[in-house]
């Protein structure tokens, strides 16, 4: 198997982004709308908000994965985070978003004094709350009709994983 690379998300990897956030697999997880624009992932590349991060997991130098964490801006969350994932549908169940999750974990609890890490996930996405307990977060709630997905109101969780003392 070849090897999971991390690296922060450079301009190159726009139109790559675009197209794994247009797969409705992907879409259908995440709090995106089809057909994304690559002029709207040129102004998030471009302009991005202070505290956003970028990381991508390149296999063989394709980019397989995307996870973008954003440091709360208010100085009295400041201590937190939340992020977002995408992988590609080709390159699941290769450990992409256990790469992505790695780092980020270990860029919040090492790097950028984040005590609390927190998400949102659809209570059916199965794969995605797994990797999220593997990564020690906890449900602390649930959000009915949390958001529309093709046509119907969904409910999502409430996770949030705080550093290890």
């Amino acid at each position: 198997m070849s090897e999971i690379v991390i690296r922060h998300a450079e301009l190159r990897d726009l139109d790559a982004l675009r197209q794994i956030n247009a797969q409705p697999e992907v879409y259908h997880n995440t709090l995106q709308i089809p057909h994304p624009s690559l002029e709207m992932w040129q102004e998030r590349m471009q302009n991005p908000p202070a505290g956003l991060k970028h990381l991508v997991a390149c296999i063989n130098d394709v980019v397989a994965g995307h996870l973008v964490l954003s440091v709360e801006p208010n100085p009295r969350r400041s201590h937190v985070a939340t992020f977002g994932l995408s992988v590609c549908g080709q390159y699941r169940n290769r450990g992409v978003a256990s790469a992505l999750m790695q780092a980020m974990v270990d860029l919040c609890d090492n790097w950028l004094r984040i005590e609390r890490i927190e998400l949102t996930v659809f209570v059916d996405n199965e794969p995605g709350v797994t990797v999220y307990r593997k990564f020690g977060f906890e449900i602390e709630g649930t959000g009915k009709n949390y958001a529309l997905r093709n046509g119907q109101l969904v409910d999502a969780y409430f996770m949030a994983r705080f550093r290890p003392v």
